[in-house]
């Protein structure tokens, strides 16, 4: 049984096809964790499992490989590359201690290569490199490696490198131990035409040691060599406080570098007792407490035919089967019963999971991604996981009728798993919309539902909630008069209705005077007025900043009734508005977009095509070389926008969108939206 200080969790980032599941698939085979190298071209890797992933190609979810490597748990986080399913990211980078970024000796630095990059410096975490594919065609290690030096600075330093005979791979050169090694795993002599990059880094790695304490510092500017004791301990110092960045190399397909890779995990990367504190739902912080009462967050859902699974860490203490810890959320008691460790879709029985180690329980009811169970009073609930907001709206619909329960239900369920997307029904448009990353992300929960649910979903773009309100002020006259035997019906009202610009709703005045409308009748106005305001005139969107005046009327002593007065209110409504210069409403909303500074051209051109107004562009704070474009657009131009900045900008740009205001639609846009409604309403 491991300890806290026998684990490491480490989590693979990169771009999508850029090694991190072929690398995970190679610990776990080089280590007897598995008695295959599977592939995803044969759809049996540990990692990929789902149905969904082995179809399309890539990964969805992240998958957890336990690799036991010289007397150490390496808990693996292999994490989709997509940015469909950046959530999955968010969620790891909560209970891991640093990441691996995984690149290709070809493809070099990618899209996802950069957001690993600023997941990991974002959450403060140390950051390390793996540069994959060494035996591809035109591989090329070096200039990789000098790339990422001018990328990101001083830090990045090779810890292995590959001796090359044009592009054939004839072993690696181990920088820390200044060996190297055959693709077998056996010693060889370092080539003496290497001689001065091996010096060259080994100074590069020295001195991002010796800026780990003044004693070192002097030890370096003195040309003293480090004992192996120092170096070991300045470089686990400065990796830890993100000053150095070391850079791996491999071939995930022969097992060159794996086991090299493992050995400086282990002693190099923070344990759970080393690691950063993880942040308590009051704004605080708290460190792993192995002595402590037992506690664990759950950072993962998984569905699957048999029951909920949740993924957790242990984050104070051990715990056992026999427990019964309190979800500090929902104030209930939870026994625990059965543990696991999962390896991709297998998970092995275990009765204890130590303090910093990662286990899955099943069928805990009131359990949902981001909770922390523990003992109440002692133990301190940590914070829900943050998502980045949704920017991709679709309306979702069932394709068979009579089906819409099932596609909501199937969605709640598989929001229980991804929690970075929402869904709900629009009271305004009378859809269900669902909001996620992009399009490939929504596309998958509709592929889910299928397999999962056994429902059918389909996705149109979402309505937009337009308005609609007058230009002009107008009166009227509605007068309501039916006999029919007995007592009939009659009302009349003279009303004035005009723009104000006080309030969204509705606002009702009263100026009649001497009786001509009796009091008791006088709110029936108002409320026959309220019922058809939900209603515009054009296209049946509701009617805003309206002011509606009773001046005057009359009544009959036996004829008269509430119901005849809301009526003839109605008719006033009707028949005054159409004259009253009617117009269309549309939501506009403030965008923030982050770029970098070569796609400013090609963001403000698109922008201005969507009718936006840019407000202005300053430099991103946070990246040198990037921009944040602020810019007012109308919504209904925006329903691409995610799929759209994502081709201007290969995948670099974000933005975030949220309503401001309605605006006047252009007379030349209102004739469309006005068809498009009564199409609708005829269909």
């Amino acid at each position: 049984m491991y300890t806290a200080k026998d684990i490491r969790n480490i989590c693979l980032l990169g771009h999508g096809g850029d090694g991190k599941s072929a690398l995970g698939e190679s610990m776990l085979y080089l280590t007897k964790g598995t008695d295959r190298l599977g592939k995803r071209t044969d759809g049996n890797t540990v990692s990929d499992f789902d149905t969904e992933e082995i179809k399309r190609g890539y990964s969805i979810s992240t998958s957890l490989l336990p690799v036991e490597y010289n007397k150490c748990k390496i808990n693996v986080l292999d994490n989709p590359g997509y940015f469909a399913f950046a959530g999955e990211i968010t969620q790891s980078l909560r209970i891991v201690e640093a990441g691996l970024i995984c690149l290709t000796a070809k493809g070099g630095v990618a899209v996802g290569t950069e957001k690993g990059w600023d997941a990991l410096a974002d959450a403060n975490l140390p950051a390390m490199f793996y540069v994959s594919k060494l035996d591809e065609d035109h591989a090329d290690f070096f200039k990789v490696y000098e790339t990422l030096h001018d990328t990101y600075g001083q830090g990045v330093v090779p810890f292995t490198f590959p001796i090359m005979s044009g592009e054939k791979i004839l072993g690696l050169v181990d920088v820390v131990n200044e060996t190297a090694m055959k693709p077998d795993g056996s010693k060889m002599d370092v080539p003496a035409n290497l001689a001065d990059e091996l010096e060259l880094y080994r100074h590069t790695l020295s001195e991002a040691v010796a800026e780990t304490n003044e004693e070192l510092m002097e030890k370096f500017f003195m040309e003293e060599p480090f004992t192996p004791e120092e170096l070991e301990n300045g470089i686990r110092d400065a990796i830890a406080s993100r000053s150095l960045f070391p850079v791996f190399c491999g071939c995930a397909m022969t097992g060159l570098g794996t086991l090299n890779l493992l050995d400086n995990l282990v002693k190099f990367a923070p344990s759970p007792l080393d690691g950063k504190p993880m942040p308590t739902a009051e704004g605080g912080e708290v460190k792993l407490n192995p002595t402590g009462a037992p506690a664990l967050f759950v950072y993962k859902t998984l569905t699957d035919q048999y029951g909920k699974n949740s993924f957790f860490k242990v984050i104070s203490g051990d715990v056992t089967s026999d427990l019964t810890l309190n979800n500090l959320r929902a104030g209930t008691n939870e026994k625990l019963g059965r543990l696991f460790f999962p390896k991709g879709k297998k998970y092995g029985d275990t009765t204890k999971v130590c303090c910093g180690d990662i286990g899955t329980v099943s069928k805990l009811a009131s359990v949902r991604t981001g909770d922390t169970l523990g003992t109440a009073g002692k133990t301190v609930a940590l914070a829900p996981i943050t998502y980045a907001e949704p920017c991709y709206t679709m309306a979702v619909y069932a394709k068979a009728k009579g089906q819409e329960d099932k596609v909501a239900n199937g969605l709640t369920k598989l929001n229980e798993e991804d929690c970075s997307f929402t869904f709900g029904n629009s009271g305004e448009t009378k859809e269900m919309v669902v909001s996620g990353v992009g399009d490939i992300h929504l596309d998958v929960l509709c592929a889910k539902l299928k397999s999962k649910y056994n429902v059918e979903a389909e996705l149109r773009p979402a309505k937009i909630a337009y308005r609609e309100t007058i230009k002009k002020k107008v009166e009227v006259h509605g007068r309501h008069k039916k006999q029919s035997g007995g007592h009939g019906q009659f009302g009349d009202v003279y009303i004035r209705f005009e723009p104000q610009q006080e309030s969204e709703e509705m606002i009702f005045a009263d100026e009649t005077v001497g009786g001509c409308v009796p009091k008791n009748f006088i709110p029936s106005v108002e409320k026959g007025l309220r019922n058809c305001v939900g209603k515009g005139v054009l296209a049946g969107y509701p009617m805003v900043f309206l002011k509606a005046t009773l001046y005057f009327g009359s009544y009959h002593p036996v004829d008269s009734s509430d119901m005849a007065f809301q009526t003839a209110a109605g008719i006033a409504y009707k028949e005054g508005l159409p004259g009253a210069g009617p117009t269309l409403l549309e939501p506009i909303s403030e965008l923030k977009v982050y770029i970098p500074d070569s796609n400013m051209g090609d963001i403000i051109g698109d922008l201005n095509k969507r009718r936006g107004r840019i407000m202005g562009m300053n430099p991103d704070s946070k990246r040198r070389g990037w921009q944040v474009v602020e810019a007012e657009v109308p919504t209904a131009e925006m329903s691409s926008y995610t799929i759209d900045l994502r081709a201007m900008t290969q995948g670099r740009g974000s933005f975030s969108m949220s309503f401001i205001r309605y605006e006047e639609v252009p007379q030349a846009n209102q004739a469309k939206i006005i068809a498009d409604a009564k199409k609708d309403e005829e269909g």
